[in-house]
């Protein structure tokens, strides 16, 4: 089978990074999937295509169920994932790149504490957090979204279910994001010695932490898993691969989410003030939100048996890159995909992912979106951009603004 060329893109580039869209609308107007040489990829950008994926029992996340002890090593060595001892202990092998018995025995272990009326629980305390962050910006007549408010909610949530102190909580930040940077494109010998720093100190701190609480338990996360290893549903370094993972999946992707949802309710003034004459469409705006802009629009899976996928065959091994920020604008599946609407129903979008992997975390992020815009409507009777470019970041496996500038005027 010869792969089929990839029109030319840059997915690092500045363009890229400032409208990704007209790419994923020239894919899905390709017929079959579209070959991505440095990625070793086949790329999937239609929603039928990307859920037909996601949703095979015979597609998986990790190379462990297709290839032996050194085809694996080779394969680190040639994408530069080798030489990284804490970064492949707790970081490369995760819930999130696990399989089978191992993913299922690992979410059991957290799953009951990501529940939608679990979550719910949490209401009042998240509401009582945002109101002091909206307490000490609500003079100033603008701010960064998301370096002043975003950036310090969703890691500081997140930080306070696992038991983490809520001073410490910053740095997870920068921690979690220095580690993740090195899962897209560009996997640079800096950027390498970057992500393997930070996830030892991640570690140490993390060794600390529980050393702490296996004196004094607590009613936090950290404890379940502290006691699942006791019993031995969790190893060692299970527990803190899992740690980290919970912890950095609360960071960037929600970061990112609203910072995107702030951009596209002023992009659409018409939607924001829909939503503040029907505030009741909260939720389903939160769901348009990441619909619109998928906060992680790339993932991968493997095939662990022959397939045939489009109409085209594929062997064991063939490595597919699902799309979800493409899918979610396919217009077969949405109606008008590139107008942001607050009310859309139905809106089964992609952006949790499908199947075995869909995101443990997503009833938290949804609710911490909620309370935010919630509470900045109701506060603020009137938000603009100060800049009409916004600069997103630059990748494929991430999308969010980098910065957003707003003016805001108190009610």
């Amino acid at each position: 089978m010869s792969p089929s060329p990839l029109p030319a893109f840059d997915p690092l580039s500045d363009a890229f990074a400032k409208d990704p869209y007209p790419f994923y609308e020239a894919l899905r107007a390709r017929p079959g999937l579209t070959y991505f040489e440095d990625f070793d990829v086949w790329l999937a950008a239609r929603f039928d295509d990307v859920s037909d994926i996601v949703m095979n029992d015979r597609m998986v996340r990790s190379l462990d169920h297709i290839a032996d002890a050194e085809e694996i090593a080779e394969q680190k060595r040639a994408g530069n994932w080798h030489d990284m001892p804490h970064h492949s202990r707790f970081v490369q092998f995760s819930l999130l790149d696990s399989d089978g018995d191992v993913h299922d025995r690992l979410r059991k272990q957290v799953f009951k504490l990501f529940t939608p009326v679990m979550v719910n629980n949490l209401r009042t305390s998240i509401q009582a957090y945002v109101d002091t962050l909206f307490d000490a910006l609500e003079d100033r007549t603008g701010i960064d979204f998301v370096e002043d408010l975003a950036a310090h909610v969703p890691g500081h949530i997140i930080g306070r279910i696992l038991g983490v102190p809520d001073a410490d909580c910053p740095q997870l930040r920068t921690w979690s994001e220095n580690i993740v940077q090195f899962f897209d494109i560009d996997r640079s010998d800096d950027r390498k010695e970057l992500a393997e720093r930070n996830t030892t100190e991640f570690y140490h701190y993390l060794l600390e932490l529980k050393a702490a609480r296996e004196k004094a338990p607590r009613d936090d996360l950290l404890s379940v898993m502290i006691e699942a290893e006791r019993q031995g549903h969790m190893s060692h370094d299970e527990l803190f691969s899992t740690a980290m993972l919970i912890l950095m999946a609360g960071h960037g992707s929600t970061i990112d989410v609203l910072g995107s949802g702030m951009h596209a309710l002023l992009t659409f003034p018409a939607e924001l003030q829909r939503l503040r004459d029907e505030p009741g469409l909260m939720k389903t705006a939160v769901q348009e939100m990441f619909r619109y802009e998928s906060p992680l629009p790339f993932f991968h899976r493997y095939c662990t048996e022959d397939v045939e996928i489009c109409g085209q065959d594929f062997p064991r091994g063939t490595k597919f890159g699902v799309l979800y920020g493409a899918a979610n604008r396919d217009p077969k599946q949405f109606p008008n995909p590139d107008r942001f609407d607050v009310g859309r129903v139905p809106n089964w979008h992609v952006a949790f992912g499908r199947g075995a992997h869909f995101c443990l975390g997503n009833h938290l992020a949804r609710l911490d979106m909620d309370i935010i815009f919630s509470t900045l409507l109701k506060r603020f009777n009137s938000i603009e951009l100060v800049e009409e470019t916004v600069s997103y970041k630059r990748g494929l496996s991430v999308r969010g603004p980098e910065t957003l500038r707003i003016r805001w005027k108190n009610i």
